[in-house]
């Protein structure tokens, strides 16, 4: 039994003799022309076997050609394939080139835009030094209401720092590091800015709302009752915030209502930064002055 399965094993591990076509091709009209130069060589001795050998040689050189005809066409067809799957592959690396090339120049244009964005933001307040910083994380949610810079207090950037983008104000510097910053936005829940109405100077309170953004607002309150403010009107920061720069564009009011007191007015504020899609802002790096602020009280 064992010497058969050796046996067996030895028969498996031969390998198959075969011989590529070409070669036989090429055989044959060998065989051929070697017999045609022995028929006129020795065309008196062998007239006969020359008779014969025409009637075997003729009709095996017709079968040769053929088939030689057969071969080369399919070596043409290889050839041709070959060729097609080169090509195939050098189209495939231009394509590839040429979609990475469009990848980077959208890239491009994409951070031209960003540019441009900052560079006409930057031109409403020239009267504020200012910073660009890149967003590099945020907390935990779908939006930006608390997120991290890649600029610190090696930058320039420190606590209490406004922070801008878009058309308008997205919060204050909560925390500096050397080579990073956190925000606090606008729309927090323990987010508090002291606004007024850009037309009429009437001030108001802008108080974050995770629940309400969802909806595209946050909450205004401690409107004046007499307040001639309407749906529509801008909302600036105002002077008497003790953080905030005066003049920042923060939103826009609506559906303005009675509290239930009767005494004040709360409404809805659509603000002017897009919070679900924060990449890059402008920290002004100007500290309120609040000194201005008590002179307005000792006024007062």
């Amino acid at each position: 039994m064992r010497k058969w399965r050796k046996s067996m094993k030895k028969k498996r591990r031969r390998k198959k003799f075969s011989i590529h076509p070409k070669y036989i091709y090429i055989s044959l009209s060998i065989l051929c022309a070697l017999l045609v130069v022995l028929s006129f060589r020795f065309s008196d001795q062998f007239g006969t076997f020359k008779t014969t050998l025409g009637d075997v040689v003729t009709p095996m050189q017709s079968g040769i050609n053929a088939v030689g005809k057969w071969i080369y066409g399919k070596m043409d067809l290889l050839d041709t394939k070959e060729k097609l799957l080169e090509e195939n592959k050098e189209l495939k690396q231009k394509l590839d080139a040429l979609s990475y090339d469009n990848k980077i120049l959208a890239g491009e244009n994409s951070d031209l835009d960003k540019y441009r964005e900052l560079f006409k933001l930057d031109q409403q307040y020239p009267d504020y030094p200012k910073v660009a910083a890149t967003v590099i994380g945020r907390d935990g949610n779908n939006w930006f209401n608390l997120f991290t810079i890649d600029k610190g207090k090696e930058d320039g950037v420190d606590v209490d720092m406004n922070v801008i983008a878009g058309n308008g104000l997205v919060g204050i510097v909560s925390e500096a590091g050397k080579h990073y910053a956190k925000v606090r936005s606008i729309i927090d829940d323990k987010s508090n800015v002291s606004s007024m109405f850009e037309n009429t100077g009437e001030t108001c309170m802008v108080k974050g709302n995770m629940q309400s953004i969802y909806k595209g607002f946050i909450d205004v309150t401690m409107i004046s009752n007499t307040a001639e403010a309407k749906d529509g009107d801008a909302v600036v920061t105002s002077r008497i915030s003790d953080k905030f720069l005066p003049g920042l564009l923060v939103g826009y009011i609506s559906n303005i209502r009675d509290e239930t007191d009767g005494l004040s007015k709360y409404a809805q504020l659509t603000p002017v930064v897009s919070f679900d899609k924060l990449e890059t802002v402008l920290i002004i790096t100007t500290l309120k002055d609040n000194s201005e602020i008590e002179d307005i009280k000792n006024y007062d």
